[in-house]
């Protein structure tokens, strides 16, 4: 069994220019005394997202921030990948959304591909949330975690909450969509449950492993 580094409480970067994603992680962190600061606050360089992996991305991230803050840093890369697009838009996912982050657009981009290559075939509405999380310390060492939600894609979109391509995605075994719940409920983890969103399944495997341990 592989053995994790216990991350320490003190001051942690979150290595994350998009406010939603800070938002949520930082909401996650609460709990565990850490005095958390965003890269977007440090005035921290975005990297170029070069990888074609999740982890790749998220690892780029990581590294970058805690190198230049000499902090531990928490990255998280993310993404929506729907089964009748072969997994697309996955990694490219806030890609789809433009340089103005138009989330509507990218949604809407989406249900036309879909509609396309699936057309009324529930089976083609299949699609999945994927979050890794790279947790960094300044001497380069990395811990990895990844997280998936499956569920259906839903048109029109539903809900004003979360953030992204939340609004037409509905969890499996859910009757509404992530944008029409609250962080608590999307993140769904309490000591007596599980964690339902994707961000929220990868970050109770860090904390098994770096927080409890």
């Amino acid at each position: 069994m592989m053995s994790h580094r216990k991350l320490e409480p003190g001051r942690l970067v979150v290595a994350s220019h998009n406010a939603g994603k800070v938002r949520e992680i930082l909401e996650l962190l609460e709990p565990y005394g850490f005095d958390v600061v965003s890269a977007s606050e440090l005035d921290l360089p975005e990297p170029e997202e070069t990888g074609t992996t999740f982890e790749a991305n998220a690892e780029l991230k990581a590294v970058a921030a805690a190198r230049a803050s000499g902090l531990p840093a928490l990255a998280d890369d993310s993404g929506f990948c729907v089964d009748a697009l072969a997994g697309d838009p996955g990694i490219y996912s806030a890609r789809w959304a433009g340089p103005d982050k138009d989330f509507a657009m990218a949604m809407r981009n989406v249900e036309e591909k879909v509609q396309q290559m699936a057309g009324a075939d529930p089976a083609g509405r299949r699609a999945s949330f994927v979050a890794v999380l790279c947790l960094c310390w300044p001497d380069g060492h990395t811990e990895f975690f990844r997280g998936e939600v499956k569920g259906d894609l839903v048109w029109p979109p539903l809900g004003e909450q979360g953030f992204g391509y939340d609004p037409m995605f509905r969890p499996d075994g859910h009757t509404r969509t992530f944008g029409q719940m609250s962080s608590q409920e999307k993140h769904g983890w309490s000591s007596t449950k599980p964690a339902l969103s994707h961000r929220a399944r990868a970050f109770q495997k860090l904390v098994k492993a770096c927080l409890e341990a």
